[in-house]
Protein backbone atom coordinates (compact mmCIF):
# COMPACT_ATOMS: atom_id res chain seq x y z
CA UNK A 1 0.00 0.00 0.00
CA UNK A 2 2.84 2.29 0.86
CA UNK A 3 4.54 1.47 -2.46
CA UNK A 4 1.32 2.23 -4.33
CA UNK A 5 1.07 5.64 -2.64
CA UNK A 6 4.66 6.46 -3.56
CA UNK A 7 3.98 5.51 -7.20
CA UNK A 8 0.91 7.78 -7.34
CA UNK A 9 2.90 10.64 -5.88
CA UNK A 10 5.61 10.17 -8.49
CA UNK A 11 3.02 10.25 -11.35
CA UNK A 12 1.47 13.45 -9.98
CA UNK A 13 4.87 15.11 -9.70
CA UNK A 14 5.76 14.17 -13.26
CA UNK A 15 2.41 15.54 -14.52
CA UNK A 16 2.93 18.85 -12.75
CA UNK A 17 6.43 19.13 -14.22
CA UNK A 18 5.20 18.37 -17.74
CA UNK A 19 2.36 20.89 -17.39
CA UNK A 20 4.79 23.60 -16.35
CA UNK A 21 7.03 22.74 -19.28
CA UNK A 22 4.11 22.98 -21.74
CA UNK A 23 3.01 26.34 -20.37
CA UNK A 24 6.57 27.63 -20.58
CA UNK A 25 6.80 26.48 -24.23
CA UNK A 26 3.49 28.18 -25.18
CA UNK A 27 4.69 31.45 -23.66
CA UNK A 28 7.88 31.14 -25.64
CA UNK A 29 5.94 30.50 -28.89
CA UNK A 30 3.79 33.55 -28.36
CA UNK A 31 6.87 35.66 -27.66
CA UNK A 32 8.59 34.42 -30.80
CA UNK A 33 5.49 34.88 -32.97
CA UNK A 34 5.04 38.55 -32.09
CA UNK A 35 1.70 40.06 -31.03
CA UNK A 36 -0.36 37.51 -33.00
CA UNK A 37 -1.41 34.22 -31.32
CA UNK A 38 -2.61 31.08 -32.98
CA UNK A 39 -6.26 30.44 -33.76
CA UNK A 40 -5.59 26.73 -34.33
CA UNK A 41 -2.73 24.39 -35.09
CA UNK A 42 -3.00 20.97 -36.62
CA UNK A 43 -0.11 18.54 -36.20
CA UNK A 44 -0.46 15.09 -37.73
CA UNK A 45 -4.21 15.59 -38.15
CA UNK A 46 -4.97 16.89 -34.60
CA UNK A 47 -6.09 20.53 -34.05
CA UNK A 48 -5.58 22.65 -30.94
CA UNK A 49 -7.92 25.70 -31.13
CA UNK A 50 -7.36 29.02 -29.37
CA UNK A 51 -8.73 32.56 -29.60
CA UNK A 52 -8.19 34.36 -32.95
CA UNK A 53 -5.94 37.41 -32.61
CA UNK A 54 -3.55 39.19 -34.95
CA UNK A 55 -0.89 41.83 -34.94
CA UNK A 56 0.41 44.20 -37.57
CA UNK A 57 3.15 43.02 -39.92
CA UNK A 58 5.99 44.90 -41.57
CA UNK A 59 3.94 45.26 -44.80
CA UNK A 60 1.07 46.88 -42.95
CA UNK A 61 -1.13 43.75 -43.05
CA UNK A 62 -2.55 41.37 -40.45
CA UNK A 63 0.14 39.08 -39.00
CA UNK A 64 -0.69 35.61 -37.67
CA UNK A 65 1.94 33.35 -36.08
CA UNK A 66 2.12 29.91 -34.46
CA UNK A 67 5.21 27.96 -33.34
CA UNK A 68 7.45 30.61 -34.91
CA UNK A 69 5.78 30.36 -38.34
CA UNK A 70 3.86 33.44 -39.43
CA UNK A 71 1.71 34.66 -42.34
CA UNK A 72 1.06 38.35 -43.03
CA UNK A 73 -2.19 38.95 -44.93
CA UNK A 74 -2.48 42.09 -47.10
CA UNK A 75 -4.87 43.30 -49.79
CA UNK A 76 -2.99 45.19 -52.50
CA UNK A 77 -4.87 47.51 -54.88
CA UNK A 78 -2.47 50.15 -56.14
CA UNK A 79 -2.85 50.24 -59.93
CA UNK A 80 -4.43 46.76 -60.02
CA UNK A 81 -7.78 45.24 -58.98
CA UNK A 82 -7.73 44.30 -55.26
CA UNK A 83 -5.71 41.09 -54.68
CA UNK A 84 -4.43 39.17 -51.69
CA UNK A 85 -0.68 39.20 -51.15
CA UNK A 86 0.71 37.00 -48.38
CA UNK A 87 4.18 37.19 -46.82
CA UNK A 88 5.73 34.25 -44.94
CA UNK A 89 8.00 34.42 -41.85
CA UNK A 90 9.98 32.02 -39.68
CA UNK A 91 10.90 33.42 -36.26
CA UNK A 92 10.20 36.93 -37.56
CA UNK A 93 12.51 36.45 -40.54
CA UNK A 94 11.13 36.46 -44.14
CA UNK A 95 10.64 33.13 -45.89
CA UNK A 96 10.54 32.58 -49.64
CA UNK A 97 6.93 32.40 -50.95
CA UNK A 98 7.40 28.76 -51.94
CA UNK A 99 8.04 27.73 -48.32
CA UNK A 100 4.34 27.06 -47.61
CA UNK A 101 1.06 26.30 -49.32
CA UNK A 102 -1.74 28.69 -48.35
CA UNK A 103 -5.45 29.02 -49.16
CA UNK A 104 -7.84 31.76 -48.06
CA UNK A 105 -11.62 31.32 -47.86
CA UNK A 106 -13.91 34.37 -47.82
CA UNK A 107 -17.45 34.15 -46.46
CA UNK A 108 -19.71 37.12 -47.27
CA UNK A 109 -23.28 37.92 -46.32
CA UNK A 110 -25.63 36.27 -48.81
CA UNK A 111 -22.81 34.78 -50.90
CA UNK A 112 -21.27 31.37 -51.41
CA UNK A 113 -17.75 30.96 -49.94
CA UNK A 114 -14.94 32.12 -52.20
CA UNK A 115 -11.79 29.98 -52.08
CA UNK A 116 -8.59 31.73 -53.16
CA UNK A 117 -5.43 29.83 -54.02
CA UNK A 118 -1.97 31.33 -54.25
CA UNK A 119 1.14 31.12 -56.38
CA UNK A 120 4.65 32.37 -55.55
CA UNK A 121 5.78 35.73 -56.88
CA UNK A 122 9.03 37.63 -56.13
CA UNK A 123 8.72 37.77 -52.35
CA UNK A 124 5.04 37.06 -51.73
CA UNK A 125 2.18 34.72 -52.52
CA UNK A 126 -0.34 36.18 -55.01
CA UNK A 127 -4.05 35.27 -54.90
CA UNK A 128 -5.63 33.94 -58.09
CA UNK A 129 -8.89 35.94 -57.77
CA UNK A 130 -9.94 39.56 -57.43
CA UNK A 131 -11.12 40.59 -53.96
CA UNK A 132 -14.42 42.25 -54.79
CA UNK A 133 -15.63 45.34 -52.95
CA UNK A 134 -16.73 45.88 -50.29
CA UNK A 135 -14.04 44.12 -48.28
CA UNK A 136 -16.52 42.86 -45.74
CA UNK A 137 -16.20 39.17 -44.94
CA UNK A 138 -15.13 36.36 -42.62
CA UNK A 139 -11.64 35.15 -43.56
CA UNK A 140 -10.22 31.68 -42.95
CA UNK A 141 -6.49 31.19 -43.60
CA UNK A 142 -5.03 27.68 -43.91
CA UNK A 143 -1.25 27.33 -44.27
CA UNK A 144 0.70 24.09 -44.65
CA UNK A 145 4.44 24.09 -43.84
CA UNK A 146 6.80 21.29 -43.03
CA UNK A 147 3.99 18.80 -42.47
CA UNK A 148 2.08 21.11 -40.13
CA UNK A 149 -1.24 22.74 -40.93
CA UNK A 150 -1.91 26.13 -39.36
CA UNK A 151 -5.34 27.75 -39.25
CA UNK A 152 -6.27 31.31 -38.46
CA UNK A 153 -9.37 33.40 -38.99
CA UNK A 154 -10.50 36.98 -38.71
CA UNK A 155 -13.43 39.12 -39.79
CA UNK A 156 -13.87 42.66 -41.04
CA UNK A 157 -16.99 44.67 -41.83
CA UNK A 158 -17.19 47.46 -44.37
CA UNK A 159 -20.15 49.47 -45.68
CA UNK A 160 -22.40 47.53 -43.29
CA UNK A 161 -24.97 48.76 -40.76
CA UNK A 162 -27.34 46.96 -38.43
CA UNK A 163 -31.03 47.89 -38.50
CA UNK A 164 -33.67 45.83 -36.67
CA UNK A 165 -37.24 45.67 -38.00
CA UNK A 166 -38.51 48.32 -35.59
CA UNK A 167 -35.93 50.79 -36.93
CA UNK A 168 -36.97 50.02 -40.49
CA UNK A 169 -40.57 50.84 -39.67
CA UNK A 170 -39.69 54.11 -37.98
CA UNK A 171 -37.53 55.27 -40.90
CA UNK A 172 -39.96 54.12 -43.61
CA UNK A 173 -37.39 52.02 -45.46
CA UNK A 174 -39.05 49.83 -48.08
CA UNK A 175 -37.69 46.35 -48.76
CA UNK A 176 -37.92 44.95 -52.30
CA UNK A 177 -36.60 41.81 -53.97
CA UNK A 178 -34.35 41.92 -57.02
CA UNK A 179 -35.66 39.93 -59.96
CA UNK A 180 -36.73 39.93 -63.61
CA UNK A 181 -38.30 43.07 -65.08
CA UNK A 182 -39.42 44.51 -68.39
CA UNK A 183 -37.45 47.63 -69.22
CA UNK A 184 -38.35 50.11 -71.91
CA UNK A 185 -34.76 51.10 -72.41
CA UNK A 186 -33.99 54.80 -72.85
CA UNK A 187 -30.81 56.58 -73.78
CA UNK A 188 -30.15 60.21 -72.86
CA UNK A 189 -27.78 62.15 -75.09
CA UNK A 190 -26.87 65.84 -75.42
CA UNK A 191 -28.06 67.80 -78.43
CA UNK A 192 -28.43 71.24 -79.96
CA UNK A 193 -31.23 72.92 -81.91
CA UNK A 194 -30.12 73.94 -85.39
CA UNK A 195 -31.70 75.28 -88.56
CA UNK A 196 -33.35 72.79 -90.87
CA UNK A 197 -30.85 73.05 -93.72
CA UNK A 198 -33.45 71.71 -96.13
CA UNK A 199 -35.62 74.77 -95.44
CA UNK A 200 -32.96 77.46 -95.41
CA UNK A 201 -31.93 79.56 -98.44
CA UNK A 202 -28.90 81.79 -98.94
CA UNK A 203 -29.82 84.73 -101.20
CA UNK A 204 -27.25 85.98 -103.73
CA UNK A 205 -27.70 88.78 -106.35
CA UNK A 206 -26.71 86.52 -109.30
CA UNK A 207 -25.33 89.61 -111.05
CA UNK A 208 -22.88 92.37 -110.09
CA UNK A 209 -24.24 95.78 -109.17
CA UNK A 210 -24.67 98.58 -106.66
CA UNK A 211 -27.25 98.41 -103.85
CA UNK A 212 -29.71 101.30 -104.09
CA UNK A 213 -32.12 100.16 -101.34
CA UNK A 214 -32.44 97.54 -98.58
CA UNK A 215 -36.07 96.81 -97.80
CA UNK A 216 -35.86 94.21 -95.00
CA UNK A 217 -33.91 93.93 -91.73
CA UNK A 218 -32.42 91.05 -89.73
CA UNK A 219 -35.02 89.05 -87.82
CA UNK A 220 -37.98 90.18 -89.91
CA UNK A 221 -40.49 87.69 -91.25
CA UNK A 222 -40.93 87.79 -95.03
CA UNK A 223 -43.22 86.12 -97.52
CA UNK A 224 -42.10 84.43 -100.69
CA UNK A 225 -41.68 87.03 -103.49
CA UNK A 226 -41.25 90.07 -101.21
CA UNK A 227 -38.55 92.52 -102.29
CA UNK A 228 -35.51 92.30 -100.00
CA UNK A 229 -33.24 94.76 -101.76
CA UNK A 230 -32.84 96.65 -105.06
CA UNK A 231 -29.65 96.66 -107.13
CA UNK A 232 -28.66 98.67 -110.19
CA UNK A 233 -26.65 96.52 -112.59
CA UNK A 234 -25.01 97.41 -115.88
CA UNK A 235 -24.95 93.73 -116.81
CA UNK A 236 -28.72 93.60 -116.37
CA UNK A 237 -29.11 96.64 -118.59
CA UNK A 238 -27.19 94.90 -121.35
CA UNK A 239 -29.29 91.75 -121.04
CA UNK A 240 -32.52 93.73 -121.13
CA UNK A 241 -31.31 95.70 -124.15
CA UNK A 242 -30.50 92.44 -125.89
CA UNK A 243 -33.96 91.12 -124.97
CA UNK A 244 -35.71 94.26 -126.27
CA UNK A 245 -33.72 94.17 -129.51
CA UNK A 246 -34.61 90.50 -129.93
CA UNK A 247 -38.28 91.32 -129.39
CA UNK A 248 -38.19 94.06 -132.05
CA UNK A 249 -36.38 91.79 -134.53
CA UNK A 250 -38.96 89.13 -133.82
CA UNK A 251 -41.79 91.55 -134.57
CA UNK A 252 -40.17 92.64 -137.82
CA UNK A 253 -39.48 89.03 -138.84
CA UNK A 254 -43.10 88.07 -138.11
CA UNK A 255 -44.40 90.94 -140.27
CA UNK A 256 -42.07 90.02 -143.13
CA UNK A 257 -43.10 86.39 -142.87
CA UNK A 258 -46.82 87.19 -143.01
CA UNK A 259 -46.29 89.40 -146.08
CA UNK A 260 -44.14 86.84 -147.95
CA UNK A 261 -46.57 84.09 -147.09
CA UNK A 262 -49.46 86.05 -148.55
CA UNK A 263 -47.53 86.95 -151.71
CA UNK A 264 -46.45 83.34 -152.21
CA UNK A 265 -50.02 82.09 -151.79
CA UNK A 266 -51.15 84.65 -154.45
CA UNK A 267 -48.38 83.42 -156.75
CA UNK A 268 -46.79 86.85 -156.77
CA UNK A 269 -43.38 85.92 -155.28
CA UNK A 270 -41.28 82.84 -155.49
CA UNK A 271 -41.44 80.14 -152.86
CA UNK A 272 -37.78 80.81 -152.11
CA UNK A 273 -38.59 84.27 -150.70
CA UNK A 274 -41.35 82.73 -148.52
CA UNK A 275 -39.02 80.08 -147.12
CA UNK A 276 -36.31 82.66 -146.38
CA UNK A 277 -38.83 84.76 -144.44
CA UNK A 278 -39.96 81.67 -142.53
CA UNK A 279 -36.36 80.86 -141.55
CA UNK A 280 -35.71 84.45 -140.44
CA UNK A 281 -38.83 84.30 -138.24
CA UNK A 282 -37.65 81.07 -136.58
CA UNK A 283 -34.23 82.55 -135.87
CA UNK A 284 -35.80 85.70 -134.39
CA UNK A 285 -38.06 83.60 -132.14
CA UNK A 286 -35.08 81.60 -130.88
CA UNK A 287 -33.08 84.75 -130.14
CA UNK A 288 -36.02 86.35 -128.29
CA UNK A 289 -36.68 83.22 -126.23
CA UNK A 290 -32.99 82.96 -125.33
CA UNK A 291 -32.82 86.57 -124.16
CA UNK A 292 -35.98 86.12 -122.10
CA UNK A 293 -34.65 82.92 -120.45
CA UNK A 294 -31.45 84.69 -119.47
CA UNK A 295 -33.48 87.31 -117.65
CA UNK A 296 -35.72 84.73 -115.99
CA UNK A 297 -32.65 82.77 -114.78
CA UNK A 298 -31.54 85.92 -112.96
CA UNK A 299 -34.97 86.56 -111.51
CA UNK A 300 -35.49 89.66 -113.62
CA UNK A 301 -38.73 90.30 -115.47
CA UNK A 302 -38.23 90.24 -119.24
CA UNK A 303 -40.83 92.92 -119.89
CA UNK A 304 -39.16 95.48 -117.56
CA UNK A 305 -37.92 98.49 -119.47
CA UNK A 306 -39.90 97.73 -122.59
CA UNK A 307 -41.59 101.11 -122.47
CA UNK A 308 -38.71 103.27 -121.35
CA UNK A 309 -38.25 101.95 -117.79
CA UNK A 310 -34.97 101.72 -115.88
CA UNK A 311 -33.11 98.86 -117.53
CA UNK A 312 -30.49 98.66 -114.73
CA UNK A 313 -32.92 98.19 -111.83
CA UNK A 314 -33.00 94.69 -110.32
CA UNK A 315 -35.24 93.59 -107.43
CA UNK A 316 -33.89 90.82 -105.16
CA UNK A 317 -36.88 88.88 -103.85
CA UNK A 318 -37.38 86.35 -101.02
CA UNK A 319 -37.21 82.84 -102.49
CA UNK A 320 -39.24 81.32 -99.60
CA UNK A 321 -41.38 82.47 -96.71
CA UNK A 322 -39.49 82.60 -93.44
CA UNK A 323 -37.32 84.68 -91.13
CA UNK A 324 -34.25 86.64 -92.16
CA UNK A 325 -31.56 85.02 -89.99
CA UNK A 326 -28.56 86.69 -91.62
CA UNK A 327 -28.08 90.03 -93.42
CA UNK A 328 -24.81 91.03 -95.06
CA UNK A 329 -25.72 93.99 -97.31
CA UNK A 330 -25.85 97.77 -96.93
CA UNK A 331 -26.97 100.73 -99.04
CA UNK A 332 -24.41 101.80 -101.64
CA UNK A 333 -22.44 98.57 -101.41
CA UNK A 334 -21.00 97.08 -104.59
CA UNK A 335 -21.91 93.43 -104.90
CA UNK A 336 -20.49 90.55 -106.85
CA UNK A 337 -22.87 88.09 -108.43
CA UNK A 338 -22.10 85.38 -105.81
CA UNK A 339 -22.18 87.54 -102.67
CA UNK A 340 -24.26 85.96 -99.88
CA UNK A 341 -26.39 88.92 -98.80
CA UNK A 342 -29.36 87.33 -96.97
CA UNK A 343 -30.19 83.99 -95.32
CA UNK A 344 -33.88 83.17 -95.03
CA UNK A 345 -34.95 80.21 -92.87
CA UNK A 346 -38.32 78.52 -92.59
CA UNK A 347 -38.50 77.89 -88.81
CA UNK A 348 -41.72 75.87 -88.90
CA UNK A 349 -39.40 72.87 -88.41
CA UNK A 350 -35.91 72.66 -86.91
CA UNK A 351 -33.32 69.96 -86.32
CA UNK A 352 -32.29 68.60 -82.95
CA UNK A 353 -28.74 67.48 -83.72
CA UNK A 354 -27.66 64.72 -81.32
CA UNK A 355 -24.13 63.91 -80.19
CA UNK A 356 -23.79 60.11 -80.30
CA UNK A 357 -20.85 58.48 -78.53
CA UNK A 358 -19.26 55.42 -80.18
CA UNK A 359 -20.53 53.08 -77.45
CA UNK A 360 -24.11 54.13 -78.22
CA UNK A 361 -23.99 53.81 -82.01
CA UNK A 362 -25.47 50.32 -81.84
CA UNK A 363 -28.47 51.61 -79.88
CA UNK A 364 -29.48 54.64 -81.98
CA UNK A 365 -31.66 53.71 -84.99
CA UNK A 366 -33.40 55.64 -87.75
CA UNK A 367 -37.12 55.85 -86.95
CA UNK A 368 -36.51 55.71 -83.20
CA UNK A 369 -38.83 57.84 -81.10
CA UNK A 370 -37.23 60.76 -79.31
CA UNK A 371 -38.26 63.15 -76.56
CA UNK A 372 -36.48 66.52 -76.64
CA UNK A 373 -36.23 68.60 -73.47
CA UNK A 374 -34.87 72.10 -72.97
CA UNK A 375 -34.37 72.91 -69.30
CA UNK A 376 -33.84 76.59 -70.11
CA UNK A 377 -37.37 76.84 -71.56
CA UNK A 378 -39.07 74.11 -69.56
CA UNK A 379 -40.24 72.78 -72.93
CA UNK A 380 -40.67 69.33 -74.44
CA UNK A 381 -41.13 68.08 -77.99
CA UNK A 382 -41.42 64.77 -79.80
CA UNK A 383 -39.94 63.48 -83.03
CA UNK A 384 -38.18 60.55 -84.64
CA UNK A 385 -34.56 60.02 -85.61
CA UNK A 386 -34.37 60.81 -89.33
CA UNK A 387 -30.63 60.59 -89.93
CA UNK A 388 -27.51 59.02 -88.38
CA UNK A 389 -24.08 60.13 -89.56
CA UNK A 390 -21.88 57.53 -91.22
CA UNK A 391 -18.64 59.00 -89.86
CA UNK A 392 -17.13 59.65 -86.42
CA UNK A 393 -15.53 63.09 -86.10
CA UNK A 394 -11.74 63.14 -85.89
CA UNK A 395 -11.71 65.84 -83.23
CA UNK A 396 -14.79 65.00 -81.17
CA UNK A 397 -14.72 61.20 -81.68
CA UNK A 398 -18.51 61.28 -81.84
CA UNK A 399 -21.11 60.83 -84.56
CA UNK A 400 -24.17 62.96 -85.21
CA UNK A 401 -27.81 62.04 -85.54
CA UNK A 402 -30.77 64.33 -85.95
CA UNK A 403 -34.43 64.58 -85.15
CA UNK A 404 -36.75 66.79 -87.21
CA UNK A 405 -38.81 68.76 -84.70
CA UNK A 406 -42.05 70.61 -85.40
CA UNK A 407 -41.79 74.25 -84.34
CA UNK A 408 -45.12 76.03 -85.00
CA UNK A 409 -44.67 78.51 -82.14
CA UNK A 410 -40.96 78.98 -82.95
CA UNK A 411 -40.00 78.24 -79.34
CA UNK A 412 -37.17 75.95 -80.43
CA UNK A 413 -34.47 78.47 -81.28
CA UNK A 414 -31.30 77.40 -83.11
CA UNK A 415 -28.33 77.31 -80.74
CA UNK A 416 -30.41 76.07 -77.80
CA UNK A 417 -28.87 73.11 -75.92
CA UNK A 418 -31.26 70.23 -75.28
CA UNK A 419 -31.34 66.73 -73.83
CA UNK A 420 -32.61 64.03 -76.17
CA UNK A 421 -34.12 60.88 -74.69
CA UNK A 422 -34.31 58.02 -77.17
CA UNK A 423 -36.72 55.16 -76.58
CA UNK A 424 -35.57 51.68 -77.56
CA UNK A 425 -37.56 48.46 -77.68
CA UNK A 426 -38.85 46.82 -74.52
CA UNK A 427 -36.49 44.19 -73.16
CA UNK A 428 -36.83 41.54 -70.49
CA UNK A 429 -33.87 41.43 -68.11
CA UNK A 430 -33.16 38.70 -65.55
CA UNK A 431 -32.24 41.02 -62.66
CA UNK A 432 -33.35 44.59 -62.06
CA UNK A 433 -33.72 46.98 -59.13
CA UNK A 434 -35.76 50.13 -58.59
CA UNK A 435 -33.93 53.20 -59.88
CA UNK A 436 -34.77 55.08 -56.68
CA UNK A 437 -32.86 52.53 -54.61
CA UNK A 438 -29.49 53.49 -56.10
CA UNK A 439 -27.10 55.34 -53.83
CA UNK A 440 -23.45 56.38 -54.06
CA UNK A 441 -20.90 55.13 -51.54
CA UNK A 442 -17.31 56.17 -52.11
CA UNK A 443 -16.95 55.82 -55.89
CA UNK A 444 -19.51 53.01 -56.19
CA UNK A 445 -23.12 52.99 -57.31
CA UNK A 446 -24.81 50.65 -54.84
CA UNK A 447 -27.96 49.27 -53.39
CA UNK A 448 -28.07 48.14 -49.77
CA UNK A 449 -28.68 44.40 -49.63
CA UNK A 450 -30.56 43.09 -46.63
CA UNK A 451 -29.19 40.09 -44.73
CA UNK A 452 -31.03 39.47 -41.48
CA UNK A 453 -30.65 42.57 -39.36
CA UNK A 454 -27.79 43.87 -41.48
CA UNK A 455 -27.67 46.04 -44.58
CA UNK A 456 -24.51 46.01 -46.68
CA UNK A 457 -23.59 48.06 -49.73
CA UNK A 458 -23.52 46.06 -52.95
CA UNK A 459 -21.57 47.82 -55.74
CA UNK A 460 -23.40 47.27 -59.03
CA UNK A 461 -22.56 47.12 -62.70
CA UNK A 462 -25.67 48.54 -64.36
CA UNK A 463 -27.19 48.15 -67.80
CA UNK A 464 -30.31 49.56 -69.41
CA UNK A 465 -32.79 51.77 -67.61
CA UNK A 466 -36.20 53.28 -68.24
CA UNK A 467 -36.12 55.66 -65.29
CA UNK A 468 -38.12 53.29 -63.09
CA UNK A 469 -36.08 50.09 -63.16
CA UNK A 470 -32.39 49.53 -63.84
CA UNK A 471 -30.84 46.34 -65.19
CA UNK A 472 -28.22 44.78 -62.89
CA UNK A 473 -25.44 43.10 -64.85
CA UNK A 474 -23.25 42.30 -61.85
CA UNK A 475 -23.34 42.78 -58.08
CA UNK A 476 -26.77 41.48 -57.03
CA UNK A 477 -28.56 38.22 -57.70
CA UNK A 478 -32.23 37.54 -58.33
CA UNK A 479 -34.23 36.93 -55.10
CA UNK A 480 -31.87 39.06 -52.97
CA UNK A 481 -33.63 41.67 -50.86
CA UNK A 482 -32.54 45.30 -50.90
CA UNK A 483 -33.57 48.67 -49.49
CA UNK A 484 -35.67 50.72 -51.89
CA UNK A 485 -37.71 53.65 -50.57
CA UNK A 486 -35.82 55.93 -48.14
CA UNK A 487 -32.60 53.97 -48.66
CA UNK A 488 -30.72 57.24 -48.14
CA UNK A 489 -31.42 56.73 -44.41
CA UNK A 490 -29.10 53.71 -44.48
CA UNK A 491 -26.42 55.74 -46.23
CA UNK A 492 -26.77 58.41 -43.54
CA UNK A 493 -26.46 55.76 -40.82
CA UNK A 494 -23.38 54.39 -42.55
CA UNK A 495 -21.85 57.85 -42.46
CA UNK A 496 -22.53 58.13 -38.74
CA UNK A 497 -20.79 54.81 -38.17
CA UNK A 498 -17.64 56.20 -39.78
CA UNK A 499 -17.08 53.21 -42.05
CA UNK A 500 -13.44 52.60 -42.95
CA UNK A 501 -11.71 50.82 -45.80
CA UNK A 502 -9.75 48.38 -43.65
CA UNK A 503 -7.13 46.15 -45.19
Amino acid sequence: MKKQSIAIAIVIAVGVALGGLILTREDKVIAEGGPATMQSTEVKGKADKAASEHGKGSKGGKLFATDGFGVEVTIFEQGVPPQFRLYLYENNKPLPPSAAKVTVTLSRLGRAPQVINFKPEVDYLLGDQVVEEPHSFEVAVVAERAGKVHRWSYSQAEARVEMPDEVLKSTGIEILTAGPATIKATLKLPGEIRFNDEKMVHVVPRMAGVVVSVNRALGQTVQKGEVLAVVESQSLAELRSTHLAAQKRLGLARTTYEREKKLWEEKITAQQDYLAAQQALSEAEIAADLAAERLRALGARPETGRHGGNLTRYEIRAPISGVIVAKRVAMGETLKEDTDIFSVADLSTVWAVITVYPKDLGVVKVGQRALIRASALDAEGNGVVSYIGALVGEQTRTAQARVTLSNPKQQWRPGLFVEVELTAEEVRVPVAVAAGALQSVRDWTVVFGRYGKHFEARPLELGRSDGRNVEVIKGLSASEQYAAGNSFAIKAELGKAGATHDH
